[in-house]
């Protein structure tokens, strides 16, 4: 079954990802953007692409569930697929309609750093559950929104309401009522206009008393972090933004990112988020059942334990 769904509207080719719950960038949803872009490639009467959520969201970043398997990096890869659209010979527009998580989100935003972006207000986060994305967030989102501020959402995780960040260079358009038709109409006037398609990555990520601020970050970072690595690493994959060529920065991040996913940490966060999805789902139970009231609970068949903790 197909995880995006792809039509014409009129010259511009829309690709709406339709992977529930979230959108998470497994490797069925890679394979099938990869095939869109494809497919409105190779269409002449196609001079623009949109790609868009469902109702729900954008996306909700790489699929967890596929963290060290062979699907993970089976081609297309993540960064197979943002290279795509980075490259793409047509526009590509990235529609943001609902709202992005910031600890649940590692690479859905990284999705539509490489091109053309629009959206509307709500909110935005990049984030880490135990790795970065590996996809090159780290060093597209510095050259958008400034090294601090990319910084501050990197380790953070914290939402961020898209007003905040309306003049920073991370949207090129804003929406205040329909997402869907101002995606359209927007890609359309690019393609008219015949704007010229720049990469994030060819800006420049620069920075005023880098070390300083820098050493300051991974002090600051460091006390709060304590046992877990990720945040560190976050705060060097930043400044080699600052300091390294996209290219060398995007590998020093990747081997980054290759290591956080083998620390105990990484291991027991993904345990944990799972885990917490797992808890919260019932079998047969459907999500809308209405909740009763509860006034009474008891434990039975608590065993031993019970006893020996009266």
């Amino acid at each position: 079954m197909s995880t995006t769904i792809y039509e014409l509207r009129g010259t511009v080719a829309l690709i709406t990802m339709d992977n529930p719950p979230v959108n998470g960038l497994g490797f069925d949803l890679r394979h099938d953007i990869v095939e869109g872009l494809a497919r409105a490639e190779a269409d002449a009467n196609v001079k623009a692409v949109v790609l868009i959520g469902s109702a729900r969201a954008f996306s909700g970043g790489a699929d967890i569930r596929e963290f060290g398997s062979p699907r993970a990096s089976a081609e297309p890869s993540l960064n197979t697929v943002i290279r795509m659209l980075e490259n793409a010979g047509k526009p590509v527009v990235a529609g943001h309609r609902r709202r992005v998580h910031g600890r649940r989100a590692g690479t859905g935003p990284g999705l539509s750093l490489p091109r053309r972006r629009e959206g509307r207000p709500d909110r935005l986060a990049r984030s880490e559950t135990g790795a970065d994305s590996g996809a090159g967030g780290t060093q597209r989102l510095p050259r958008l929104i400034g090294a601090e501020a990319a910084l501050n959402m990197i380790v953070s995780g914290n939402s961020v309401p898209s007003e905040q960040l309306k003049d920073s260079g991370l949207f090129d358009e804003f929406f205040e009522k329909d997402l869907l038709l101002g995606a359209i109409a927007f890609a359309d006037k690019v393609a008219s206009e015949k704007r010229p398609l720049k990469r994030v990555r060819d800006l420049k990520a620069s920075l005023a008393n880098a070390d300083g601020f820098f050493q300051f970050a991974r002090n600051t970072v460091r006390a709060a972090a304590k046992n877990f690595p990720a945040p560190l690493k976050c705060v060097d994959a930043v400044a080699a933004a600052v300091a390294m060529p996209y290219e060398e920065g995007a590998r020093f991040e990747r081997e980054s990112f290759l290591q956080l996913m083998q620390t105990p940490q990484s291991r027991a966060l993904r345990h944990a988020f799972l885990g917490e999805r797992a808890a919260a789902k019932i079998p047969d139970v459907p999500e809308d059942t209405p909740l009763r009231k509860v006034e009474k609970m008891a434990v039975v068949g608590a065993g031993p334990w019970a006893w020996a903790s009266r």
